[in-house]
């Protein structure tokens, strides 16, 4: 199977560092010091337990030198999506598929027939213009979120510290499809805990739900996620947060049926770790805040559910970004 994988930062490179070790025809799209270190060393990747594996794969920042794939595997930061649609475009053929493993919500998410106050809508904070739409449509879309922890050090170096699980289907629902089957097979032999899911859109949803405030806070406060959730008046708040985006589930057909204390019990077993999102303002890059808070922000002013704490944390780290330059 062709897949190329797209971004190899921490978690783009993971992944393509296990395909290429069980599906030769894998490639990789990057750029600039990452790709220079892919071509010279492949891609390292040095786990928890002290284990150091490397994956010769073939690398480009020129999908017309990759060619058409099976699938595409789109690991970038949602924000950097617009900026690579047109080394995305060469690899797509008529029959070509988009695994999205984004953070936050995704550009396909209100299509394809999706019902409830947002049927249809467009989010301007998630695809502005509809460039990503334009480019992939949501027939070639699967579905899928990512339940793995790891980072990126330097180029090329991947450290997985902890998680496995890779949640794929269509974004529509129902039973798998062939072409859902077949990647969630090579993801399964790549040593993936791969799970087949009929309502992929609520697994996306989930998964937002818990990074919603504690991804933001995190890279507005500088503190990691157990100090966050030590501090009382803090910890509250997020949760008043989280209420307000589990009722905005509740009105676009992803229910959650927990409350915002068992998710955050979750989160605590994880121990104080540091998240995505400040590991990337700490590093200078830009974040991904539009694609979690501020897209919550614009689904709840379309389905009626007022958001004041979602905008709070949406606004004030907003504010932070633009400050510190982080794009």
């Amino acid at each position: 199977m062709r897949i190329c994988v797209v971004g190899a930062g921490a978690v783009g490179g993971l992944i393509a560092a296990r395909l290429a070790k069980v599906n030769p025809e894998t490639s990789v799209l990057a750029r600039g010091a990452t790709l220079a270190a892919i071509r010279s060393s492949g891609l390292r990747v040095d786990t928890a337990d002290g284990e150091t594996t490397a994956a010769d794969v073939a690398a480009s920042d020129d999908g017309s030198e990759l060619g058409v794939q099976d699938v595409v595997v789109l690991a970038v930061k949602a924000q950097s999506v617009p900026g690579v649609l047109p080394s995305i475009t060469p690899l797509l053929g008529p029959g070509s598929s988009v695994l999205s493993t984004l953070n936050g919500v995704p550009w396909w998410f209100f299509d394809g027939g999706f019902g409830g106050p947002c049927a249809g809508a467009h989010l301007d904070t998630v695809d502005p213009g509809g460039r990503i739409s334009a480019a992939m449509d949501i027939s070639r879309v699967i579905g899928g979120t990512v339940h793995l922890s790891a980072g990126s050090p330097e180029p090329g170096v991947i450290r997985h510290f902890a998680g496995n699980g890779l949640i794929i289907g269509e974004p529509a629902g129902g039973p798998p499809t062939r072409r859902v089957g077949r990647l969630a097979s090579v993801l399964g032999e790549a040593g993936f805990d791969v799970t087949v899911s009929e309502r992929v859109r609520e697994d996306v949803w989930y998964k937002l739900w818990g990074n919603l405030t504690m991804n933001p806070v995190c890279a507005l406060t500088g503190a990691t996620a157990g100090k966050v959730l030590d501090d009382d008046l803090v910890r509250e708040f997020c949760e008043k947060a989280m209420l307000e985006a589990r009722e905005i589930g509740a009105r676009i057909g992803c229910p959650i049926d927990q409350a915002p204390s068992d998710r955050n019990a979750v989160t605590r077993r994880l121990g104080d770790f540091t998240p995505s999102m400040l590991q990337d303002a700490r590093a200078g890059r830009s974040l991904e805040l539009d694609a979690l808070a501020g897209a919550v922000h614009e689904i709840g002013a379309i389905a009626g559910v007022p958001t004041p704490c979602t905008d709070a944390v949406y606004g004030l780290t907003r504010l932070a970004v633009r400050s510190r330059g982080l794009g």
